[in-house]
Order: structure tokens, then sequence, then C-alpha cells
């Protein structure tokens, strides 16, 4: 049934259900599941589903889901990435399917992008599951094996897609040793065997819903879950050495000369004049006796990591570790690292202690992971853009869901300079002027290196700001809050990009809002629309207004350094027009790569797992890297 039939049912329920006691709220439930676990036909219980939520949701926290909360939700049910625009009650929306799928006793899951949002939100929410009779429990990073156990046994569960896929890796390490156990020992007591699910924390996979879907299931589909266990030592002290030396010889390789790169496949080629300067090469004397063809692997792997993974960007240095920073979100993503050799040739680039002394121990992709679950949905702002994608990787359509209220937020007209320098110091001229009518401003950026250059701009004309990034993820909360203040300038990276409500007052709304500077074009348009729905929220008066330069890195992403630096000779002579479309066609071209090397990582994973299958492995468990 289409949503605007099915509206005026559910709100007429609701009617009906607000006249019930908390007990008549729980049998009507009751009934519900009943229902849910004979027949498992969704679409009859909609109407019902949803209007008990809006009842509980109007009774506990004085909000009523508006239609368009009521289409988003409808949507999600079945198994549609809902397109909802920031500040329409995306956590909210959510209890609507997490309600009807949880129905049938057999757990739903919720995932979010960290810690705080997934406890933020279940907590926030937890008061209508119970009134309804329904537990709720939240994974967070510090719980034991036991905890989580008990959180993943309540009807709903909400987490990070990161503890989800860890704790499932764990699961199914653990159920292979209690198998070997029961195979040798004849079961744990008595010879008893154990069942294999007894050991695991997580139920069967019923259905999950992903928070912010575009990030998870596309920006984050190349970094597979990894968790390590100890290795061969035996030749530790050789292999720290090989990364060593191979992260001090990158910078000597210039490409085209000494290598060819694959923008597509980011893969680095040695050229015969490659090979000749790595046996011409120094080497220390505990390399004696490694092969050429091993350090050849070694340099292309170092030279990959010296032009592609930059400090403050792609990752930060915390207390002597390499720490992965999501572009996309611009947080830190504890406990993930970079595969194939990627990370420690990383830690020897920064001159910290090489892990050449962990294996991989389990492995699987985001990909892998979520299509285990036979019913699956998503939310986000931003996934139209991507609808080919989600429909061809995931089977998952897109619904775009109109606001409630019609949107105000203006888009200038993109701003062009021709060197980085004139940028900023275009940036400062706006971000003063506008700072004088009293507007709060919030200034993106696309690292954590560039978020402090934008601060120091600042700080030399005398405007007082916040600074929100990687470094400062303590204080999120606390800045994210003040943003929409009157006169208030916040700096950030991407964290301010999802997840965050700005709310601003009448006094800001009467200036004119909240304004959003783009300092550069991000590699994904997705990413770019993310931030510049943190203003206009709600119907909200707000502005955006993009910045770009002939030197942004955009243009190499797309064309390679050597064609880039030939473009940017024509920077002060071509006009504004031009630098826009080209830009335009770079960011279409770099979204075009990423799409095209998650479609090649998703076959090889397949038939991977497939060969791996037919010897008799375990795709997860069993991996040679």
């Amino acid at each position: 049934m289409q949503a605007r039939l099915l509206i005026p049912k559910i709100k007429k329920l609701y009617d009906k259900y607000m006249e019930y006691d908390a007990d008549q709220l729980k049998k009507e439930t009751l009934d519900l599941g009943f229902e849910s676990r004979t027949h498992g036909n969704i679409e009859a219980l909609v109407a019902r589903g949803f209007a008990l939520v809006r009842a509980a949701s109007m009774r506990e926290l004085q909000m009523a889901h508006y239609d368009v909360q009521l289409t988003g939700g409808l949507a999600m049910c079945r198994g549609h990435v809902a397109e909802m625009r920031t500040g329409e009650g995306k956590t909210l929306t959510a209890t609507l399917p997490m309600f009807v799928r949880a129905l049938a006793g057999e757990g739903a899951l919720l995932a979010t992008s960290n810690d705080y949002l997934a406890y933020r939100d279940a907590m926030w929410m937890k008061p209508v599951y119970n009134l309804l009779g329904l537990s709720i429990g939240v994974i967070q990073t510090e719980m034991s094996r036991e905890q989580r156990r008990e959180s993943y046994k309540c009807d709903i569960t909400y987490g990070t897609m990161k503890e989800f896929g860890f704790d499932f890796l764990r699961d199914h390490a653990a159920r292979r040793e209690q198998q070997q156990r029961d195979f040798y020992y004849g079961g744990a007591s008595g010879g008893v065997a154990q069942s294999p699910m007894a050991v695991s924390v997580h139920r069967k996979p019923h259905f999950i819903l992903i928070d912010e879907a575009d990030s998870i299931l596309i920006d984050d589909a190349r970094t597979p879950l990894i968790i390590s266990s100890a290795g061969d030592d035996s030749s530790q002290q050789q292999e720290t050495s090989l990364y060593q030396w191979s992260a001090d010889s990158a910078p000597k390789f210039e490409e085209d000369l000494h290598y060819w790169y694959d923008r597509e496949r980011r893969k680095v080629d040695l050229t015969p004049e490659g090979t000749a300067l790595v046996r011409e090469t120094v080497k220390p004397r505990d390399l004696a006796g490694i092969g050429l063809l091993q350090m050849y692997d070694f340099i292309e792997r170092a030279i990959q990591v010296y032009r592609d993974y930059k400090t403050d960007r792609d990752y930060v240095v915390r207390d002597g570790e390499i720490v992965i920073v999501d572009e996309a979100t611009g947080r830190i993503s504890e406990g993930r690292r970079w595969s194939r050799g990627i990370h420690q040739a990383i830690e020897a680039k920064e001159h910290v202690k090489v892990s050449v002394d962990t294996a991989t121990h389990a492995k699987i992709t985001v990909q892998s992971f979520v299509s285990r679950f036979p019913h699956m949905a998503g939310m986000t702002g931003t996934a139209w853009t991507s609808v080919r994608e989600f429909k061809k990787i995931y089977g998952m359509g897109v619904s775009v869901i109109p606001t409630n209220r019609k949107p105000q937020r203006i888009e200038l007209p993109i701003k062009y300079a021709p060197t980085e320098e004139e940028k900023l110091q275009q940036i400062a001229v706006d971000v003063k002027e506008i700072h004088e009518l009293g507007r709060p401003i919030l200034i993106g950026t696309r690292s954590i290196a560039k978020s402090e250059i934008v601060s120091n701009v600042l700080r030399q004309i005398g405007v007082q700001h916040d600074v929100l990034n990687a470094r400062q993820i303590e204080r999120e909360a606390e800045i994210v809050e003040n943003a929409g203040q009157k006169s208030r300038v916040t700096v950030a990276t991407n964290m301010a990009g999802r997840g965050t409500d700005i709310k601003i007052d009448d006094e800001v709304r009467e200036l004119g809002g909240l304004h959003v500077i783009g300092t550069e074009m991000h590699e994904s348009s997705r990413i770019d629309q993310q931030l510049f729905g943190r203003c206009g929220r709600q119907g909200d008066p707000g502005s955006v207004q993009l910045y770009i330069c002939a030197e942004d890195k955009l243009l190499e992403s797309a064309f390679g350094k050597q064609k880039a630096d030939r473009i940017r000779k024509t920077a002060k002579i071509r006009g504004r027009r031009y630098w826009i479309r080209l830009f335009e066609k770079a960011q279409n071209k770099v979204e075009s790569q990423h799409y095209r090397s998650r479609k090649i990582l998703m076959f090889n994973e397949k038939q991977l797992a497939k060969s791996q299958r037919e010897m008799g492995l375990d795709p997860i468990l069993d991996n040679f890297e």
C-alpha cells in the first residue's frame, strides 16, 4: 500500500491507541508479535505497528512522527535506503522499522557510525520501546563478551557497524575452536558436544538498519574488518628493517621514470629504471638474503604509501601508533587497520614501531557481513547520487523522502581563486564580513591539517573560533551544541558533516541562519552535500558557499600530478566557469573510479571465497596474507 493511503489509517489507529493504558499497549504488541511469527507478512503489521510507536513516542517523548517520517519508516520496512535531509528526525523515524522488524522475536540491529551516537540514540528512544514491552541493548567498545551477549539478547540492539562486525568475527573464530574441541575431546564436559551457537554473542542474523548508510556501505566498503593474532616472529627484525628501508627509499622514485601508477586500482608498478634503482640503493646488512622480488614488492608498497597516504588526512600518529581517520566522517576509526602491509608501511614512514608481529586471524568486508542479513534497510541524508550502487551491490532501492517544511537554504555561486593562498584570503574576507553581521559560520575542511591552517588564518584576522577535528573529539558535543549561536565561528573536518544537528535560535533566524563554507570540493559529492546539510534544517534559513582553487588536490586525484600541473599553468588565464566545470568533471571521474574499485573488490572477494569453499577452507578464518 502506498504511503499516502496508509498514513490516514495510521493516524486513525494512533487516536485509538492514545486512549490505551500501558498494559493495553503491551498486549497489542504481543498480539502483533504473534502475527509476525505466524505469517511474517510485514505489510499487514505496518499500520498498527507504526500507530503504536507513534502513540508511545507521544507519551514518552512528547513527539509524534510527522507524515514524512511515517513515509521514511515505510520505505525502510520495505528494505529501502531512505534519503532524509538533516534535521528531519532520522533517529525518531528509525523506531518505526526497528519496532516492526523486532516483532518477529529474532532481534533487530541498528548500526551507527560511532559509540557516542549509538548510546545517545539508544537511551533517547529506550522509553518508547520499553512502553511497548520491548527490551533494548547497546554495544560499546569497552564491553566484555558477556555484556555483549546480554545486549544482543535484547529485542533491539544499537551499536556501530565496526563492533557488530568484530563480534561476528570473534564468534566465528570461537565456533571453530569449539567444534575442534568437540571433535578431539568429545565435548567440553562429560563427552557432550556443545552447540556452536552457545559460544557466540550474536544471534542469528535477522534485520539490520544502517544509519549513514552511504558512509558505511559505500565509503567504508573498501576497508575490511580484521582481527589479528600473534604471528611467526622468527624473521620479525628483518621484516621491520625491510619496511624501514623501503619507507626511507620511496622518495627517490619518480613517477613515469621509476614507476607507473594506476589511479583506478591505486597500484604502483616499477619500471626497468625503477628496478635498477632498487638494486643500486644501499641496503642495511640485515637485509642480506632477502630476494629482489620481495624488495620490489616492499618498495612498490612504500611508494604507494608515500604518495597516497597523508598524515592528518588519512591517519594521525597517537601515542606512538597509527590511527586511521575516516575521510567521509572525519572521525578516528578505532581498532581498524589497513591490510596487505599498508599499515606497517605507514608505521615505517612515520618512524613509529612497526607492528609486524601480527597475522590476520579473521577478516570480513562490510559488504560480506551485511549480506548475511535476510532483511536490511538504511537511512542517510545523501543516497540518491549512489542509487545505482545501492541497487547493484546491495539490492536496495533508494526512496527520497520530502522535507516536513519547505527548505530555505540558499546555495551561493562557487568562488574560484588561482592559488591556495588567494583562496584562504578570500575565505578570511568573507568570514569577517559575515561574522560582523552576527551570523554563525561553519567552515568545513577535508583534513585535520587543513582545519589547522584555516584556524591560523582566522587567528591572524582576529576572529575567535572553535576547531573540531579528531584531535578535539572529547569536546565534540560542546562545540556542536554551541555552533549555531550568534557570532559563533567553527572550523571542522567532516566530523561536523554527519550525525550532527546544529540548532539556531530566533535571533539567528532573523539574521539569516547558519552560513556554511566548504573550503574545497571533496572526492565525493555526497560528502559536500552532508556538509551543506548542516544548515537550513526543518525550514530554517541558511546559506552555503563552496571555494575552489587550481591547487586543490582533487585535480591530482582525478587526472594525475603531471596533467594537473599542466592544467594549473592556466590558473590565471582561464575563467571561473571553466574551473567549475573542470572540478565537477574531476569529482565525477574520481567517484566513478571508486565505484569501479568497489565492484572489483566485491568480485574478487566473491571469487576468493568461492575458491576457498571449494577447497574446504573458511573464507573468513583461512587468510594467507
